[in-house]
């Protein structure tokens, strides 16, 4: 399992990250460098809420950046009520042994009294790291 390694807090949502460098995925002669991340969703507020949509910001360690936007996360629109949680895994390839990403998802309240009411939260910012650019960064 990936450990969380970094957290943000919009609101009454929290959410934590955590990557891993997939070797077995990976081939620096292509250049293809793959991670898997973990995220964790809790929701400490009051009210339930739905997951709608996902905008993530990636950048490769050449700073070519990409929006990625969809519906869900993993083929998922996740109900979370108060004091629960939702964790998935999903994965990144890059051209560079380096990025980051950065986004936020598109919630939905849908308790009876604010049903519709949509607020972004923040993910936190990661750093994809490789064996290959740790090396090369001495």
């Amino acid at each position: 399992m990936i450990p969380f390694e970094h957290e943000a807090r919009t609101d009454d949502v929290v959410v934590r990250v955590g990557s891993a460098f997939l070797e077995n995925q990976s081939d620096p002669r292509i250049p293809r460098f793959t991670w898997a991340y973990r995220i964790g969703i809790e929701n400490i507020g009051t009210f339930p809420i739905k997951l709608i949509s996902r905008h993530w910001v990636i950048v490769d360690g050449n700073g070519h950046r990409e929006d990625v936007k969809g519906e869900g996360v993993v083929g998922e629109q996740p109900l979370i009520g108060p004091g629960m949680n939702h964790q998935y895994m999903s994965g990144c390839p890059l051209p560079t042994s380096s990025g980051m990403m950065v986004g936020d998802y598109e919630m939905m309240d849908v308790s009876e009294k604010g049903y519709g009411r949509m607020f972004p939260v923040d993910v936190p910012a990661f750093r994809l790291e490789s064996p290959q650019s740790l090396r090369t960064k001495r």
